[in-house]
């Protein structure tokens, strides 16, 4: 017996776009609390600086009275274009031009990743319009190339399922011994591409302290990229140009990562929240819809499906059965019987 509501939409179709609105709602809700603690942390640092800025005009102007206040300013917004485009007025930047070839490659790495940190950009229309169908073909070949990469990734992280299906099979629920799996890749994710390279960042860069380079990690490999830090371009930095090509590979190596972590994680029905907007049928098992194959060829659920090359298979992990599950109303194969399969 289904309870019905008078008011309430009875149409299960309709749920999905409840939802939606619900989660619309929450992620108004959460931007608006987002720009209220930043104003109230950022605000007072920033009429600060305004205030110790005007302090150091106007003791300039006072010491060099030959100077009118219309030139310093005219000189200030000069300076600030020039700083905003990557070029510094400093006569103590020594450390090599914006575009050089590591250089270059740094930044043709920002545009395809879509990191696109902004501190130095294209000044010239021809590079402005090639920057534009550059990025056009680039981001899609380097999709590709992560899709691929990650792929490759998923037979040893299957090969860990495995293991860990054999040594806590016999202990464990199936989605216990997933969480743990997941919990493996996050900690390798953390530690090696955010941990160690924050502190190879805080030594080699001598303004940097060890939050600023776990800073810089984070912000670039969520390719959300402010540009507010960047690697080598200090004053004097020592091989520059190389130091450019191998945090180009960090970066490439780290999103690589990431989806790994975000495919093994969107793996795990229980924590695929994607389904909780689909516009299926409520009594449609999508974990049954997914290894029948009807979410589409080389697609699951949660984004790629691994296959073997070598045989051309699907990888199955089979999980052992514990005495806490139970099986499915419309199946009465338990399912800790079933085969999962790795996506």
């Amino acid at each position: 017996m289904r309870l019905i509501v008078p008011g309430c939409c009875s149409d299960p179709r309709a749920l999905p776009y409840i939802r939606l609105l619900v989660v619309a709602g929450l992620m108004a809700l959460y931007l608006s609390l987002g720009a209220s603690v930043f104003q109230a942390i950022e605000g007072p640092l920033e009429r600060e600086m305004e205030d110790h800025i005007e302090k150091t005009k106007m003791e300039f102007l006072n010491n060099h009275p030959c100077v009118s206040e219309g030139d310093l300013e005219a000189l200030l917004d000069e300076v600030i274009k020039a700083s905003n485009r990557g070029v510094s007025a400093s006569k103590n930047v020594t450390s090599g031009p914006n575009w050089s070839f590591g250089q270059s490659l740094f930044f043709s790495s920002t545009v395809v990743t879509t990191i696109g940190y902004g501190h130095v950009t294209p000044l010239s229309k021809p590079g402005k319009l090639f920057c534009m169908v550059y990025a056009l073909l680039g981001i899609p070949l380097t999709l590709v190339l992560l899709s691929a990469l990650v792929e490759r990734l998923l037979l040893p992280a299957t090969a860990l399922l495995r293991t860990l299906n054999a040594a806590l099979g016999h202990l464990y629920r199936p989605f216990t011994i997933r969480l743990v799996h997941l919990m493996i890749i996050v900690t390798t994710f953390v530690v090696f591409f955010i941990l160690v390279p924050a502190a190879i960042f805080a030594s080699l860069e001598p303004e940097w302290d060890f939050l600023d380079s776990l800073y810089y990690c984070f912000i670039s490999l969520t390719t959300i990229g402010l540009g507010d830090y960047i690697p080598g371009d200090s004053p004097e930095q020592p091989y520059r140009p190389l130091y450019k090509v191998a945090t180009t590979l960090y970066l490439i190596t780290g999103l690589t990562f990431l989806m790994l972590t975000l495919t093994v994680f969107y793996d795990i029905p229980q924590l695929n929240l994607s389904t909780v907007f689909s516009s299926m049928k409520l009594d449609e098992d999508p974990e049954k819809m997914r290894l029948s194959g009807s979410a589409g060829p080389g697609y699951g659920m949660g984004g790629l499906v691994m296959r073997d090359h070598y045989d051309q298979r699907r990888s199955v992990v089979h999980i052992r059965p514990h005495q806490d599950d139970s099986p499915s109303p419309e199946d009465t194969t338990p399912v800790h019987a079933r085969d999962i399969r790795l996506q």
